[in-house]
């Protein structure tokens, strides 16, 4: 073989390791969860127990507040909001969270008063309309500022907001193009299960954000096998989508909560569903990562929700979402320590 054959497979032999390597490097899963904002800074023992599950990302959630479903002015960032839910709170988490080498998705979220859902945000004039989207410009584009300066891995520009997408589509692009010009990391969308297959401007951003709260199953204490095989279809939408805009699908939020029929209408929060089910929200929890975290068109996710506070929160008592001390929280830990 003459050197200059030798030198071709050499280079050759150098590229696909790069190539491996950069791969390895590049698309870890996201161990993620959803750090719940609370009145206190966080402290280094309240990150002791992310580490415990092995989670290597945290989406922040800072709120802006609106009155009504067709009310336009979006309140945020002020004194009489929990700390964590304002700017400076999320800059402190942030903060303490890239100490200890937890990368984090800023991930500004609406709230409507009453717990309304958003989704069905509308405005019934055009002159609300333009205040709504000028006020929701203001909104997204302060913490777009931050994510900048604080250099989070990830920024989600809205969450679950169908109506205001559907009906003012243009806006969006617009709006993503002027995130872009301030933010230079990863963008996404949160999506609700139901509505990311219609979103029009995947194709402007990294991720398909999809908060996962798909049916499983109708049964009060669903087996890890059904809850398994009710994945499939949900499996065949994802990759069908992952496939036609080139992105990997990020779970923005997924988990159950631990009552009976907790797989049935997974999204619920009412409070009359208070009969605890441990087993439930465990199967269900084992069956998403048995089914979805080793996909290849799967960037990973973040568990909705975790407290800060761990020790006072969650429990087998509980029936909420949290996996928080918890048998939960054990099927957490084991899929997190071995993908991360």
């Amino acid at each position: 073989m003459n050197n200059l054959n030798r030198c071709i497979l050499l280079l050759f032999g150098l590229s696909v390791l790069c190539s491996c390597a950069q791969k390895a490097v590049d698309y870890p899963k996201i161990n993620g969860v959803s750090f719940v904002a609370s009145p206190k800074e966080v402290q280094q023992v309240n990150i002791l127990p992310l580490q415990a599950i092995h989670a290597n990302y945290a989406a922040i959630m800072p709120f802006g507040f609106i009155k009504t479903l067709d009310h336009p002015e979006i309140v945020f960032n002020t004194e009489r909001q929990w700390f964590g839910e304002t700017n400076d709170g999320a800059k402190q988490y942030i903060t303490k969270l890239h100490e200890n080498n937890i990368s984090v998705m800023l991930k500004p979220q609406i709230w409507i008063w009453r717990g309304e859902f958003t989704g069905n945000l509308k405005m019934k004039s055009e002159a609300n309309w333009k205040l709504l989207e000028e006020a929701y410009r203001l909104f997204i584009l302060d913490f777009a500022r931050l994510a900048e300066e604080t250099h989070v891995a990830m920024f989600c520009i809205g969450t679950e907001l169908e109506q205001f997408i559907v009906h003012r589509p243009a806006y969006w692009t617009d709006l993503i193009a002027e995130i872009r010009s301030i933010y230079h990391g990863k963008l996404t969308y949160a999506a609700n299960w139901d509505e990311y297959k219609r979103v029009p401007f995947w194709d402007q951003l990294d991720y398909i954000g999809v908060d996962a709260y798909f049916p499983i199953s109708e049964n009060q204490t669903p087996s890890l096998e059904e809850a398994r095989i009710g994945w499939q279809p949900w499996l065949a939408e994802l990759k069908e989508m992952a496939k036609a805009h080139n992105k990997k699908v990020v779970f923005a939020e997924y988990g159950y909560r631990s009552v009976d029929f907790a797989g049935k209408e997974p999204w619920k929060s009412d409070l009359d569903m208070s009969v605890v089910n441990q087993e439930a929200q465990s199967n269900l929890t084992r069956a998403l990562f048995a089914e979805v975290w080793d996909q290849e068109w799967f960037a990973g996710g973040f568990i909705w929700k975790w407290f800060i506070d761990h020790k006072a929160v969650g429990g087998i008592e509980d029936s909420q979402f949290t996996p928080q001390n918890k048998p939960a929280e054990a099927v957490v830990r084991e899929t997190y320590a071995t993908s991360n």
